[in-house]
């Protein structure tokens, strides 16, 4: 599943050979990378799917309340995180909020204090 000279994912393969999905050859030796980036493709448009950008909402809280570098971080936690997130947007992705209100229905007050 590899094509000689050729990387699918070099970062301006879509300016330099915008075409090269329909090259016969291409298609043909990369038929199972082609199969395995649109399943990836798909997956992370379910993940990212959220109707309030709850992906982009949680990966900057992630990013700055836990100051995670993921760069650093192993692949097997890379993966866990994406594995949770993809469960999340599975699960929750479908629901509509009718519920939710536009101004604070109930107050409890705190300690005196505050």
């Amino acid at each position: 599943w590899a094509h000689a000279g050729f990387d699918p994912e070099h970062p301006f393969i879509d300016e330099e050979d915008p075409d090269w999905k329909m090259d016969a050859n291409k298609r043909k030796d990369l038929a199972h990378y082609i199969e395995l980036k649109d399943n990836v493709d798909e997956q992370l448009e379910t993940i990212k799917s959220g109707p309030n950008n709850e992906f982009t909402r949680a990966e900057n809280s992630l990013l700055m309340c836990q100051r995670v570098d993921l760069w650093c971080a192993g692949e097997k936690e890379v993966e866990s995180a994406v594995k949770h997130l993809n469960m999340l947007g599975k699960r929750f992705n479908y629901l509509e909020r009718d519920d939710d209100k536009d101004f604070v229905a109930e107050f409890y007050p705190g300690a005196s204090d505050f």
